[in-house]
């Protein structure tokens, strides 16, 4: 008997010693004076000449039956494709955006003012196609012909980057930079210095594509090319750096 109580005893004292001792390593942590940080965001801008535009292009046609219109509209279409592919637009850059039919219809009133039922009139097919343009050079010719030989709504056009690794690069090292120059004038002012760097963590990357925006007709007259301003791409980055401080 008294063999067990002593066991019993030890065993007691085991599993006192080990809950009280991650505890008190736990609160012998707490009790350490934390270290002094400060945190700052730095934002980044890097700009660069756009080697590549985007085009939504359309083509609509009208018919009494969806099949006339579905015809007319692959009679388009189909120049369309050849004509750009002719002038170097390769299969990768061409691609369908977009196909619809749709039934048209009229609302007619009789003489008292009165709506009556829809009168069906005629099918509209749309046919839509995204083309990279990676030569700008021939980007203003490839839109004259385009409209010339059907092409009849879109016209949005999307400027930017094939490869932008580098400009983005540029970008984030200027967020660094701007980070680390509002960390010195803050510690500065706050006649502190500046120390390590704890963390450093990346924000959001913003690459707006530039637009440049034509309402294409059928009927608008086109002797000569799309004349066609690029202008610059603008990339933006942004960093969130926290540093250590030496008081």
């Amino acid at each position: 008997m008294l063999l067990t109580k002593t066991r019993d005893f030890a065993l007691a004292a085991l599993v006192s010693t080990t809950f009280f001792m991650p505890a008190a390593a736990a609160f012998a942590e707490d009790a350490k004076p934390r270290e002094a940080v400060i945190t700052v965001t730095g934002e980044g801008h890097a700009t660069v000449a756009p080697d590549m535009a985007v085009v939504t292009l359309a083509v609509v046609q009208q018919a009494k039956t969806a099949q006339d219109a579905l015809d007319q509209n692959n009679k388009a279409m189909g120049a369309v494709l050849a004509t750009l592919k002719e002038n170097g637009i390769a299969e990768r850059d061409l691609q369908t955006s977009g196909f619809s039919v749709q039934p048209q219809y009229t609302y007619p009133n009789d003489k008292d003012g009165h709506t009556q039922p829809p009168v069906l009139n005629g099918y509209q097919v749309t046919n839509g196609l995204t083309v990279r343009v990676r030569d700008l050079t021939k980007l203003g010719g490839l839109l004259d012909q385009a409209i010339k030989l059907g092409v009849n709504q879109g016209g949005d056009i999307q400027f930017t980057n094939d490869k932008p690794d580098a400009v983005l690069a540029e970008a984030r090292k200027n967020a660094v930079a701007d980070a680390a120059t509002k960390a010195k004038t803050l510690t500065e002012a706050a006649g502190v210095k500046l120390g390590r760097i704890v963390s450093i963590h990346e924000g959001g990357i913003a690459a707006p594509p530039q637009p440049y925006m034509r309402a294409m007709a059928a009927s608008a007259p086109m002797d000569k090319a799309v004349p066609v301003a690029t202008g610059e791409n603008e990339y933006n980055a942004s960093v969130s750096i926290t540093y250590s401080i030496q008081q």
